[in-house]
């Protein structure tokens, strides 16, 4: 459903648009469509969008906004990240409310992932 200015798409680089794919099917359960071979768009995440072919990446070092996942299993989802070829690139952490850890996806694309304390 989409509503007036709320936020209803995201999309991200891919320099591997196959890799992508396989990595947010496999973790997150994630739909694609393909509308050619430099694009693809997701469905199943909470909201919709996409990945473009590009050399980028997307992390918070370099200013990218960062996307935060929900887990009920904060190591049972590192340890699926892992397996699936993505790589942790901060520890499981606490904050006030909970724990998260940022992890890169097989393009580099930095996210995070939390679960209440």
């Amino acid at each position: 459903m989409c509503s007036h200015h709320k936020i209803n798409y995201l999309e991200f680089p891919s320099w591997d648009i196959t890799k992508t794919k396989a990595f947010f099917s496999a973790i997150f359960d994630w739909l694609f469509t393909d509308y050619d071979p430099e694009y693809t768009a997701f469905a199943n995440a909470g909201i919709d969008g996409g990945f473009f072919l590009s050399e980028q990446a997307s992390a918070t070092d370099n200013g990218g906004a960062l996307v935060v996942f929900f887990s009920d299993s904060l190591e049972q989802t590192q340890d699926a990240i892992e397996a699936a070829g993505g790589e942790v690139i901060k520890s499981i952490f606490s904050f006030p409310g909970g724990r998260r850890f940022h992890f890169a996806d097989p393009n580099g694309n930095e996210y995070a992932v939390w679960s209440k304390q």
